[in-house]
């Protein structure tokens, strides 16, 4: 991995700050027209929002509720955009919807999936359809009560991974890419910004003549504490919080279930093994870092999601939980789940003085379009230099027809037949064609170097740490794979010790 530096009387056209979905998107955009940029994330990619999500590229169906109809029809669009871009880690799902007699009517659950079906110009994925719970595989599960449902179209997304990728891309397109870096400080000095940065090796000053500030839940931190703007307050803090249980179901669909309260909740195959369960929403107050889910998240979602299957989902089935803070920007609404998940971007400066452009909102479907529109304000900002490119771009590992993409574990394992079946599987979703680095030249296990369980090899590790800034054993348990989920405890242990002999950074630096 290139560790770029620069001196500090060189200066960058854009600095962007954050290391999420947006961050990452937009550094790759820019990058791409021809601007000379770095990207400082503060911890690790995708450590913040970003991989605290469902797990969806989707046109959210229940925002039609809420008249995002912008909103929903350009997230629609765009799965099959993103999912061209990245078919190892993007994969269709069919979403069963069952009628509930007690809530909205059978009309306007098929009137709302006409309108999801038909914005978006759906091309690939398939229509809606309706299924007889009865008889169909995917009532099996469900009480007897429920023999109606609906089954519509969108995609899953391995999230961490997809900002690592967006990362990845910008540095190898020339992105001056930093992960532990913080911007401790920017100053307006004459048509730019002097800015310190802290980093694993100290201090270091570089310029920039445009900010981009897509920190997330800390946009308006960032505006305090290196900005001097202490009055900011731009952000609405939305809890969100899952649940992941031993597997609920054998077929592959995932369910969407309708709640007394108005809200929805997803039930989605994960990681093989699993059921991932989620999400919540509720207004949060505290350090975004310190957020976890609540007894009372804990029980909703139990009960939400028993409300639906034959067999309670009790707390002794939860093998792992999250929560995280969606950043959205604070409309007024009066409730959590109404206020608007649409982006908004707000610019100054410019035309010779120092620019800036702050980042509110979005979502991992809409990232690509938030990138666009931020190249086109910073743009506007400090000169026009390229145009949009980023819709037939495929990110690393992705470049190969969706139809393959779903019989690339194969391909591996033709290609080494040595290969245990299930891990090739893995190294095909995990990196597509990229895989073929990490095997390259291997004629059996013994040349993958050591195993540290559930299929993690040193050849994999090294990897990731040489070309997607892994430092720790969480980067790598919990963003680049998930395989904390299935790995012994003293074989984490054992990881986390290599990672710090290997790279200096202990456990807790994530």
């Amino acid at each position: 991995m290139r560790e770029a530096r620069v001196d500090q009387h060189d200066q960058y056209d854009v600095l962007v700050i954050g290391g999420g979905i947006n961050g990452c998107g937009i550094a790759r955009d820019l990058v791409g027209r021809g601007y000379s940029v770095m990207l400082a994330e503060k911890v690790d990619f995708a450590s913040g929002t970003s991989s605290w999500s469902t797990k969806l590229i989707h046109g959210g169906l229940r925002y039609l509720e809420h008249y995002e109809v912008r909103l929903v029809r350009e997230a629609l669009i765009e799965r099959e955009v993103l999912w061209a871009m990245a078919p190892h880690i993007i994969r269709p799902l069919r979403f069963v919807l069952p009628h509930h007699k007690g809530l909205r009517p059978a009309w306007m659950l098929r009137a709302g999936l006409f309108a999801y079906d038909h914005l978006g110009g759906r091309k690939m994925l398939p229509p809606t359809d309706e299924l007889d719970l009865r008889t169909h595989p995917a009532g099996a599960p469900l009480k007897d009560e429920y023999v109606r449902a609906f089954e519509y179209s969108d995609c899953w997304v391995d999230d961490a991974r997809f900002v690592v990728l967006n990362a990845r891309d910008a540095a190898d397109r020339g992105a001056d890419v930093r992960t532990r870096t913080e911007v401790v400080k920017a100053e307006r000095e004459g048509n730019s910004w002097a800015v310190t940065l802290a980093g694993p090796d100290g201090e270091e000053a570089v310029r920039a003549r445009c900010l981009v500030n897509a920190a997330g839940p800390w946009v308006d931190h960032v505006l305090g504490s290196a900005l001097g703007r202490a009055d900011a307050h731009n952000v609405r803090l939305v809890q969100g919080s899952h649940i992941v249980v031993k597997k609920l179901f054998d077929h592959d669909k995932a369910y969407i279930f309708q709640n007394e309260d108005g809200r929805i909740i997803f039930a989605i195959p994960y990681e093989g093994a699993f059921t991932l369960i989620g999400t919540t929403d509720q207004d949060y107050e505290g350090e975004p870092r310190d957020v976890a889910i609540t007894e009372a998240e804990t029980d909703y979602l139990l009960a939400a999601a028993s409300e639906y299957f034959k067999r309670p989902v009790e707390r002794d089935a939860i093998v792992w939980t999250y929560a995280g803070v969606r950043p959205l920007f604070d409309d007024g609404a009066s409730k959590a789940q109404e206020a608007t998940r649409d982006y908004v971007l707000k610019a100054e400066g410019g035309h010779g003085k120092p620019a800036l452009l702050n980042i509110f909102g979005g979502k991992l479907t809409t990232y690509r379009k938030l990138a666009e529109a931020a190249a086109e304000k910073v743009g506007a900002l400090i000169g026009v230099k390229g145009k949009s490119w980023t819709a037939k771009a495929p990110l690393p590992g992705g470049d190969m027809p969706i139809s393959i993409a779903a019989a690339f574990g194969e391909r591996l394992r033709q290609t080494y037949p040595w290969l245990d079946g299930a891990l090739a599987d893995r190294l095909a979703r995990l990196y597509g064609v990229k895989a073929q680095d990490i095997l390259r030249g291997a004629t059996g296990p013994a040349d993958l170097g050591r195993d540290f369980g559930a299929g993690l090899t040193e050849r994999e590790v090294s990897h990731l740490i040489e070309t997607e800034w892994a430092r720790t054993a969480e980067d790598i348990l919990w963003r680049r794979t998930k395989l904390g989920l299935v790995m012994a405890a003293d074989d984490q242990a054992a990881l986390a010790a290599y990672m710090k002999e290997t790279t200096g950074h202990a456990q807790n630096a994530a």
